[in-house]
């Protein structure tokens, strides 16, 4: 199970703490830590903060026309069918595409294989106002590397002193980062693999190399328990989102963005003109 907070928020409730060792056999991935009793119950609860969610992030962009600097990058992780792809079809897709930038992240090219492992992720990051969304992230580099040995041991090691730095910086210039952990099962992700080999209109999701993947499913575990112990921190913490129920890991990823956004409680500018002489000139004409 995971670990109380006395923070009653979601953010409180899937809040990684960092800095100490993290079993993920300890947190379940069918559980649904605070959130809606069922699939219907979430659908409702989604629909009826969909406006809100909405309005805050119009007000978000709004305010960056008027010089505000900040923006909200959400950051999806998790195993093969943990859902990174419906997240965003689900959470980004009750947001204004004006203000929204979604990048999901594959295999380094040749080209960004020659540069640094973070510049291809400098490159996609929200502009001021903008929610930003990253499918697979700069993670890879200590998850996939990791197992697959992509990278030397201590060049890993380096990597995860990186990723806090940058984060760091990120935060000091007005980026609210929302990292989230897609906590799925070994016998979920079967059965979600089965599917897409049983349905015609799912084939197209499956690679063999996905059966492989899952030889190595307790070294990719232990990646993500590393990740998180070391890279959840005070300015970019990480939550972890149980994920083996569809419905509470898109309410949950929602209800996440809702009490960041509302934290920043951005606000649309003040007009730069006379709001009254303007509505008196549009009368006369």
């Amino acid at each position: 199970m995971a670990k109380k907070s006395s923070d009653s928020s979601l953010r409180g409730r899937l809040r990684v703490p960092g800095g100490e060792p993290v079993d993920l056999s300890g947190y379940d991935p069918g559980a649904t830590p605070g959130g809606p009793r069922d699939k219907a119950a979430a659908r409702l609860a989604v629909e009826r903060t969909a406006g809100r969610l909405a309005g805050l992030q119009e007000r978000l962009w709004a305010a960056s026309t008027a010089g505000d600097r900040r923006r909200v990058l959400l950051v999806l992780q998790g195993m093969d069918t943990s859902g990174k792809g419906g997240t965003v079809k689900h959470v980004a897709g009750l947001l204004d595409p004006a203000g929204c930038r979604v990048q999901a992240f594959r295999a380094p090219t040749r080209k960004e294989r020659r540069h640094g492992f973070l510049w291809r992720v400098r490159r996609a990051l929200p502009g001021p106002g903008e929610l930003g969304v990253f499918d697979r992230s700069h993670y890879e580099d200590v998850l996939v590397a990791r197992v697959r040995e992509l990278a030397p041991p201590e060049e890993i090691e380096r990597r995860y002193g990186q990723i806090n730095a940058f984060e760091q910086a990120l935060a000091e210039d007005g980026v609210t980062v929302v990292k989230c952990f897609l906590h799925l099962s070994f016998d979920e992700q079967r059965r979600r693999l089965l599917k897409r080999l049983d349905r015609p209109d799912k084939r197209w999701k499956f690679q063999p190399s996905d059966i492989d993947d899952r030889a190595l499913w307790p070294a990719y575990q232990e990646a993500y328990a590393l990740a998180l112990e070391r890279c959840s921190t005070p300015y970019a913490p990480w939550y972890l989102v149980p994920a083996d129920h569809k419905w509470y890991r898109n309410w949950a990823v929602g209800r996440l963005l809702l009490e960041h956004l509302e934290e920043l409680d951005p606000r649309y500018p003040e007009p730069d003109f006379d709001v009254a002489r303007c509505r008196r000139r549009l009368l006369g004409h």
